[in-house]
């Protein structure tokens, strides 16, 4: 049920808003204020989806409230009413971050519409937070090892910097959380987050994949395309793997970070792009470049923060916190109640070699979720993990 407010100092104003949107929809529950001051406090105590707010009134006028709003909650839309002689204070608080402006008396056609569409403007951002938890919380970052609380701070400092990132660690160690971790903490959080597996595409096929390619530029190339490089614009790029990467696209990558332009193969035409870089790899880069098989200008380029994420036979301590956070996505995915372990099953799994880490880990926690007792003892670890 929409809440909203109305603060406005004319009494007869304030009843003509009050019924305008109680008769528009019955849903509606509206709340009065006569000044700016009352309607702050009433804002800060209780959530609102709209505010509709008098530009001029005694002890606090319309731009103050405005910006307190945007200080204490910001994703409350605001639209402002003006008289004939506010209208540039109107527009300037548009500029202000206001949703839009209604003129006295209010044509109420465009009141309605301007309601409707506030409204629907706060639905979609309180829709776009709950996925963005959702999403965060996918790519959370399990365990409390000296060696990951140390990755979490350096994430911290470095995720609201534009400085690139280049990952380092074995296969299945969660590299790509450290990617989804640095993007979501930055401020290109609100932009795309474009991933490429560098290691996944032909090499014939890289080029076109990052840059695009105009209709024409060779045999399968019906219509133009666009790139990921473009597909990331205002956002973050994860080459995953970028030790596969071919000498020729690496040539372009580098251009891509030195000049923030691309071209699209078969196009001389320059494409600016605004993208924060990061990148990952399993290979030892440095031994890759004295065999002629990675750029060093490149990985100078890269490499200005460097994130090494360990094995988990490095991190033993957080196998109970992984095997935890396994059973509960587990059982969530499944519709089952979640099976607990044994400090038994626990100590017997840290005692493991876990040569395909985390990914590897996750494998066999379903594993004994499938096969094992509802507490799952260290029998069925002996029984169905074959180390």
């Amino acid at each position: 049920m929409p809440k909203i407010l109305i603060i406005e100092d004319e009494a007869s104003i304030r009843r003509v808003l009050v019924k305008i949107l109680t008769e528009e929809n019955t849903k509606y529950e509206v709340f009065e204020a006569e000044d700016g001051l009352i309607g702050t406090e009433m804002i800060k105590n209780a959530d609102f989806d709209l505010v509709l707010c008098d530009i001029k009134m005694p002890k606090m006028d319309g731009v103050e409230v405005l910006e307190a709003v945007k200080k204490i909650k910001p994703e409350i839309p605001m639209v402002m009413i003006s008289g004939h002689g506010d209208l540039d204070t109107a527009v300037n608080t548009m500029r202000m971050g206001a949703f839009d402006y209604i003129s006295k008396p209010p044509d109420l056609n465009r009141l309605l519409n301007t309601i409707r569409n506030a409204l629907d403007k706060k639905q979609l951002v309180v829709e776009n937070k709950r996925l963005k938890t959702k999403v965060s919380k996918q790519f959370e970052m399990i365990g409390d090892s000296p060696a990951i609380e140390t990755i979490k701070s350096i994430i911290d400092k470095v995720a609201p910097t534009e400085a690139r990132v280049l990952i380092t660690g074995p296969n299945g160690t969660g590299k790509e959380l450290v990617a989804h971790w640095l993007h979501q903490k930055s401020n290109r959080s609100d932009g795309p987050m474009i991933e490429v597996n560098c290691a996944a595409i032909p090499s014939e096929l890289i080029e076109s994949e990052l840059f695009g390619h105009i209709k024409g530029a060779f045999t399968s190339a019906h219509k133009d395309r666009t790139g990921k490089f473009e597909a990331a614009n205002m956002g973050t790029i994860f080459l995953d793997e970028i030790g596969d990467m071919s000498l020729s696209a690496q040539a372009k990558v580098l251009r891509a970070l030195q000049e923030s332009r691309i071209q699209r193969v078969g196009n001389e035409k320059d494409i600016k792009v605004n993208v924060r870089v990061i990148a990952a790899t399993n290979k030892n880069l440095k031994k890759e470049i004295l065999e002629g098989r990675f750029r060093q200008d490149l990985y100078h380029r890269l490499a200005v923060i460097l994130i090494k994420v360990p094995s988990l036979n490095d991190r033993r301590d957080d196998i109970p916190m992984l095997v935890n956070h396994f059973s509960n996505q587990i059982a969530a995915e499944q519709g089952n109640s979640k099976k607990s372990f044994s400090l038994e099953a626990l100590s017997l799994l840290k005692s493991y070699d876990w040569t395909g880490n985390i990914r590897e880990l996750r494998n066999v926690v379903e594993r004994l979720i499938i096969l094992g007792e509802s507490e799952v003892t260290a029998s069925d670890v002996k029984c169905f993990v074959s180390k």
